[in-house]
């Protein structure tokens, strides 16, 4: 089960992450797509499902955002109205939690009390972002009326390279109470490993807890979404950057580089006796890129297994 390798610190967890599907569905629209969606991930081998909360994170940068904001369901909702029965393994819903005010969360978490529950908190898309309910408050609600839920927290390596705090954040929100991690969707190699440095040390100096670290991969099918990528704010080193818009495969090379940048994480992190993780993401509506992503997530099974 999830929540006793979460709860053991054990490496090989492995998580496939999608987006619920669009609000202006209609029912028998809604009801199609989660078919498909079962029919893609309901035989999978995989510990659990990662569903998203999307937030709109236009006030984050000043950038055009390459792809239009659209409001998709709420993933809980479509966890549970959705997908809910089918499904043999537990399913990770995601939590924006300034999207809501402080009643709204507190009853959202009195629902979820005693049901083998797994979550990962998300913060503010920037510190300009007008919120109603902030993390620590969240944790706190969380403590009171749900503790027994298995919680997670984000973790993005690419900030550890501008501030060089992501191991001290990562050691304030397992104080708080996450259990796990789930990185923001890695390309660059450098920061996810000078992050299991810092983090290495943490455990060994200071005795902070050694919880999973769960990296995200996803393959790029196009250009246009390599530009979406960087507006979401993952950094993806020049040389790399070069390589995918010269690539005569784009889609295939991604794949390639994604699973050699976690093959790597894998066993670096373990050498540092730090259990690692992996959610294989899947955002694209394209059939090619969604094939993909499961082709990267059998991949990644074969990494964990030798």
């Amino acid at each position: 089960m999830l929540k006793d390798k979460i709860k053991n610190a054990q490496s090989g967890i492995l998580l496939y992450g999608m987006t619920p599907p669009k609000a202006q569905h209609s029912q028998e629209e809604l009801e199609n797509i989660a078919q498909k969606h079962i029919q893609r991930v309901g035989n999978l081998d995989i510990d659990g499902l990662i569903l998203y909360d999307i937030q709109d994170e236009s006030d984050r940068t000043n950038m055009q955002r390459p792809f239009a904001f659209m409001q998709t369901l709420d993933p809980c909702n479509y966890a549970k109205n959705y997908l809910d029965a089918p499904l043999k393994f537990p399913v990770v819903i995601y939590k924006a939690v300034g999207k809501y005010d402080k009643t709204e969360f507190k009853q959202w978490l009195c629902e979820r009390k005693g049901r083998n529950f797994h979550t990962v908190f998300v913060g503010a898309a920037s510190k300009d972002t007008k919120v109603t309910i902030g993390m620590q408050e969240a944790y706190k609600l969380k403590k009171e009326v749900c503790e027994d839920a298995i919680l997670g927290g984000i973790l993005i390596p690419e900030r550890h390279m501008k501030k060089h705090d992501e191991h001290l954040r990562v050691a304030a929100k397992i104080q708080n109470g996450c259990e796990f991690f789930v990185s923001q969707c890695v390309y660059d190699l450098m920061a996810a490993k000078k992050f299991l440095d810092d983090y290495a040390t943490l455990i060994k100096e200071q005795g902070v807890s050694r919880v999973p670290i769960i990296f995200t991969i996803t393959p790029c099918g196009s250009t246009k979404t390599l530009e979406f990528m960087q507006w979401l704010g993952i950094n993806i080193p020049t040389h790399l950057q070069e390589r995918l818009k010269n690539s005569e495969d784009i889609l295939h090379d991604s794949l390639k580089l994604s699973r050699d940048i976690f093959e790597i994480l894998y066993f670096y992190g373990k050498g540092k006796g730090i259990p690692i993780g992996c959610n294989v993401e899947s955002v694209a509506i394209r059939k090619t890129e969604i094939d993909a992503s499961i082709e990267l997530l059998h991949e990644v099974r074969k990494i964990m297994e030798r």
